[in-house]
């Protein structure tokens, strides 16, 4: 058990902030984790897009550290140490993660698969993507957590206790996410199997579906409840092909793609209901839907782990490798493989561009300027140091009007794809003019050649551009 979970502990707490980028998505979580820390309120504004776990989670871990007594300075290094904490935060659950891959393994299919999919979970790059401050990294090790508590229940006496505390962190997994509910079929199956009692299901089921209901209670209880219908809706209305997420998978780390898709395969062949359970219904769910970023898919990296733990087993079990020394050789030159390309990667610091257009920001321009930025950086510029005219999301612009005469647009990537959402966006671009450019390191990358081709997910560390225009009145 020791070595994967070293394994994990360097991958996932190494540069924790320099690699990967700090993504769109992280900057909402954090403004709105701060927001709680300073209102009380888990309900930002009338958005209703996701529970309120996420928000508790990270709100609670910066309460903890103390974070608001951080006084960071505009300096690029200082501002990073903003986003430390919850970084290390996000590592510390994927260490997690895998300590509970292991347990979970071990008492189901033994302690040489448990050894290997712990390993493959902690070295195969795209797990990288666990440290990234989202919420399907909260959630993840609440989903193990009640998978290997349902389990448990199994093995003792004391069935009830263990089965609600089971249905609790399922039920807050999906207080987290919405998709975590798909989890409810390989867990309540487990705990069915175990006496046939639909009672046991019964006890799973209560808190799982109680705890959920926090949140549309308190949409109602802000008379918001319509505001929140729409909210889940616009989630369901999303557009994307399963075959282009697979397909991105497949580039970004071929090996857990095939070794994982290859050992579902086995499991199809086996009729394994377990590894079945947990990844088809959640394929399906999220393929019906729409979900299109890669990182909505980070519930199935575990169960992927686990059927290649289970594959690379079967080849010594059944004798296809004879030889002992050839089996612990190709084993080995995995491990080896896959630590070694996500060691080539977390090296990288190539999230410096971002804050130091942060940093020139903060330093150039004042109150009087109406700054347009992704979540990434408004908060930072509107909470920590307190600058008036910052929109939480440069989209904000797409429903209320521009005030001040002078407007500050940083230009990202996240931006540039986000020009279609309205001509207002491209109105304010085409009134600007560059002042400073950011290139970053991860233009040195060549993201066609393995395992760069992780770059790719990387985006917000390309080119940044800081414009600004003075409006005509």
């Amino acid at each position: 058990m020791l070595i994967p979970i070293l394994l994990s502990g360097f991958i996932h707490l190494w540069n924790p902030v320099g690699y990967p980028d700090v993504f769109f998505d992280e900057g909402i979580y954090m403004r709105r984790a701060v927001n709680l820390l300073d209102t009380g309120n888990p309900q930002e504004g009338n958005v209703y897009d996701h529970p309120y776990f996420g928000q508790i989670a990270i709100a609670s871990i910066l309460a903890m550290t103390h974070y608001s007594e951080l006084k960071p300075s505009t300096d690029p290094d200082s501002l990073q140490s903003l986003y430390m904490i919850p970084r290390i935060f996000m590592g510390v659950l994927a260490v997690l993660d895998t300590f509970l891959i292991y347990k979970i393994v071990q008492i189901k299919y033994g302690i040489n698969i448990a050894f290997l999919s712990a390993s493959l979970f902690a070295v195969l790059p795209f797990t990288w993507i666990f440290k990234r401050i989202l919420l399907d990294s909260i959630l993840m090790p609440l989903v193990l957590g009640a998978i290997l508590l349902a389990i448990y229940s199994t093995k003792t006496k004391h069935k009830s206790v263990l089965i609600i505390f089971s249905g609790c962190l399922l039920g807050l997994a999906v207080f987290t996410k919405i998709p975590a509910f798909t989890m409810i079929f390989v867990v309540a199956w487990i705990v069915y199997a175990d006496r046939k009692k639909i009672s046991d299901v019964l006890l799973l089921l209560i808190p799982f579906l109680l705890i959920p209901l926090i949140w549309p209670v308190n949409a109602i209880t802000l008379d918001q409840f319509d505001l929140w219908q729409k909210g889940v809706l616009w989630q369901t209305q999303r557009t994307n092909s399963v075959l282009d997420i697979f397909g991105f998978f497949a580039v970004i780390d071929p090996l857990m793609f095939v070794l994982g898709l290859s050992g579902i395969t086995l499991a199809v062949l086996r009729r394994d209901k377990f590894l079945l359970l947990w990844f088809i219904p959640f394929v399906i769910f999220l393929s019906i839907v729409g979900y299109k970023q890669y990182f909505h898919w980070m519930m199935i990296i575990p169960v992927m782990c686990i059927a290649a733990g289970i594959l690379m087993e079967s080849i010594r079990k059944y004798g296809i490798i004879k030889k002992k020394s050839v089996y612990v050789g190709i084993v080995s030159g995995v491990l080896i493989f896959g630590f070694t390309s996500t060691t080539l990667l977390i090296i990288n610091d190539i999230s410096d561009n971002q804050f130091q257009a942060l940093s020139y920001v903060l330093e150039n321009y004042n109150d009087g300027v109406t700054i347009l930025t992704s979540p990434v950086y408004s908060w930072i510029l509107y909470d920590v140091f307190e600058r008036e005219n910052v929109p939480k999301d440069y989209s904000d612009i797409l429903f209320h009007p521009i005030t001040t005469e002078k407007t500050v647009i940083m230009v990202d990537e996240h931006y540039r794809i986000d020009l279609t959402r309205g001509p207002q966006l491209q109105n304010e671009l085409d009134k600007t003019t560059t002042t400073q450019t950011f290139e970053g390191t991860i233009a040195g990358f060549d993201s066609k050649i393995y395992p760069y081709t992780n770059m790719q997910a990387n985006g917000e560390a390309t080119k940044i551009e800081i414009r600004e225009g003075i409006r005509v009145r």
